[in-house]
């Protein structure tokens, strides 16, 4: 590759970085928020040695006269604007319904006495752990809380309610899903606040429990700036 094609990729891949971690937070469609440091270091980086490059190369074709690339090297810019101009979106309903659902840890002594908030706010993991774990049976009758996009089910009725979580980038990105009965679906990667109810299937505080709900609730809200983790739901 001629060195003009090298500075140029190296600058733009540079500024693309900085554009996704420093002047915003597109970064978090595809790592966590610790990657931040990282990535803006990394830009930083990459874009010195392409001005290095770049004044280098310059100094030399003073002197020695212009030497264009081959038409070819100018593909390798695709992939680089395309991060620079237009940012890929997060993952979202398309990838949670061909994942498995992430399988719950939490042992039945670890369980805490439910608050008496109602609704009462959960994690789409909570309310999985507490449905299908917890042997006092404390979300029976509780009216709860969860925030979350929409994915159609297919099979059995209703829709999930789902959320990605990564361990460290969206290559690894499992899902949470929760069915949802008694209201009809939102467009696939619609987030939703939804309050409801056990739907009662299977022996709760067992694995044939199903992790269901029915729903008395829905409101539409935006994506939160993190989507990738199972968080409280939003105010």
């Amino acid at each position: 590759m001629r060195r003009p094609v090298q500075a140029a990729l190296l600058i733009l891949s540079g500024l693309a970085l900085l554009r996704v971690s420093l002047f915003s937070d597109l970064y978090l469609r595809y790592v966590k928020a610790g990657m931040r440091p990282l990535l803006i270091a990394s830009g930083a980086v990459l874009l010195t040695l392409g001005v290095a490059e770049a004044w280098s190369w310059y100094r030399r074709t003073r002197h020695d006269g212009d030497h264009l690339p081959p038409r070819t090297a100018w593909l390798l810019f695709l992939p680089v604007l395309t991060l620079a101009l237009w940012a890929p979106p997060a993952l979202g309903a398309y990838t949670a319904a061909r994942e498995a659902p992430k399988s719950t840890t939490t042992r039945p002594q670890d369980f805490d006495p439910l608050p008496a908030t109602s609704p009462l706010p959960l994690t789409l993991g909570d309310f999985t752990d507490r449905v299908r774990e917890d042997h006092t049976k404390a979300i029976r009758t509780r009216t709860v809380q969860m925030t979350g996009f929409a994915t159609p089910a297919g099979r059995g009725g209703g829709w999930y309610l789902t959320r990605l979580i990564i361990n460290c980038c969206a290559a690894d990105a499992q899902s949470v899903k929760v069915r949802v009965y008694g209201t009809p679906s939102p467009k696939p990667d619609t987030w939703v606040t939804i309050t409801g109810v056990w739907h009662p299937h299977g022996t709760l505080g067992t694995a044939s429990a199903e992790v269901a709900l029915t729903a008395h609730t829905l409101k539409k809200i935006p994506r939160p700036t993190n989507g990738y983790a199972d968080a409280l739901p939003l105010g």
